[in-house]
């Protein structure tokens, strides 16, 4: 087991802020991985597992040791009547693996085009984009327990999904690794146009049964005309949750703000658009030192050079109290805050 020593944490983070790792191991493998639970000296410490490094705001140096998670490759694990059942390693770019599936003719992933991240990190955060949530095309997962080294599987309801939430966030949050991840693709599939702005693509094209290719460029399109490119501008993409509220409380709000972006939920309970929140709250294109609110969408937060963590996360604590006061809603925060 190598361990690299005060390894900089800048290109790991797609906010792109300074820190560095005291100590790092790469994980290519479950044997790297049983590797670290059998060593004596990284036993006495907590761990941090780093996917992607697309949803963390590094607020300094990580005293926890690092595992760099970058087990590769790609493969159709099965077949069955319904599904295709595909497999990818924990560090794949989840970008890549959308892209991957659709050239192999295997649609079903391609509103989740351009989320940025890992694949290990998929299932952390449950994500979901444009009508789809990785729990919707969830099969299973394989992880490595950091306390006894054993691989284990994990279906759907090991992990607890959640809205932006899973079980990793919680009890298993730093004690099991995603190693590699398997969704099950549906045979029958039909296009998820009911989000408002991939409709309007399929008015503007004039085209009444899209193909999977055509709803991943129309998705490609509507983020990239969005939300900042990390390459070019640190983000975490979205970074507060979109609060659910009762009917009650929707009603009582929109009384106030007839405008309010709102989605009911099959549950009877609302779904707000924090976006929408924080842009009434007159935050776009403000900053905190070097971290600001992106002038386009109020939901992302940026760096536009040289930010801290500090101020990320005091621009953050601005908007949930300016929020709160005039909404009575507390916004969660997606990233996880190290």
């Amino acid at each position: 087991m190598l361990v690299e020593k005060n390894v900089p944490l800048q290109p790991y983070n797609s906010f792109g802020i300074v820190a560095k790792a005291h100590e790092l191991v790469r994980v290519h493998d479950e044997a790297d991985v049983r590797s670290v639970v059998d060593d004596a000296h990284t036993g006495l410490r907590p761990v941090f597992i780093l996917g992607g490094g697309s949803n963390i705001v590094l607020t300094g140096d990580v005293k926890a040791l690092v595992l760099k998670v970058e087990v590769k490759g790609m493969r159709l694990v099965e077949e069955t009547p319904r599904h295709w059942i595909v497999e990818a390693g924990a560090g794949e770019s989840w970008h890549d693996w959308v892209v991957w599936c659709l050239q192999n003719d295997m649609p079903g992933l391609e509103n989740l085009a351009l989320i940025p991240g890992s694949v290990g990190a998929s299932p952390v955060q449950n994500i979901g984009a444009y009508g789809i949530e990785l729990q919707d095309r969830f099969h299973s997962l394989q992880a490595v327990d950091l306390v006894t080294g054993q691989t284990l599987d994990m279906d759907a309801a090991a992990c607890r999904f959640a809205y932006r939430d899973s079980v990793f966030k919680h009890e298993w949050a730093g004690k099991r690794l995603i190693t590699r991840v398997r969704l099950a693709l549906p045979k029958a599939w039909r296009p998820e146009l009911a989000y408002a702005d991939l409709a309007r693509k399929r008015t503007e094209a004039g085209v009444a049964h899209p193909s999977a290719q055509q709803v991943f460029d129309w998705v490609c399109q509507i983020r990239r005309a969005k939300l900042p490119d990390p390459q070019v501008l640190g983000n975490a993409g979205s970074f507060f949750k979109n609060p659910s509220v009762s009917a009650e409380q929707c009603a009582d709000i929109i009384a106030r703000e007839p405008r309010i972006v709102h989605y009911p939920m099959p549950d009877g309970s609302v779904k707000l658009a924090a976006g929408w929140l924080i842009d009434a709250c007159g935050w776009k294109g403000k900053t905190v030192g070097q971290a600001g609110v992106y002038p386009r969408q109020a939901l992302v937060l940026v760096n536009h050079g040289g930010a801290t963590g500090g101020e990320v996360m005091t621009l953050a604590r601005a908007i949930q109290t300016s929020v709160y006061e005039r909404f009575g809603i507390l916004l969660e925060p997606e990233p996880v805050v190290v």
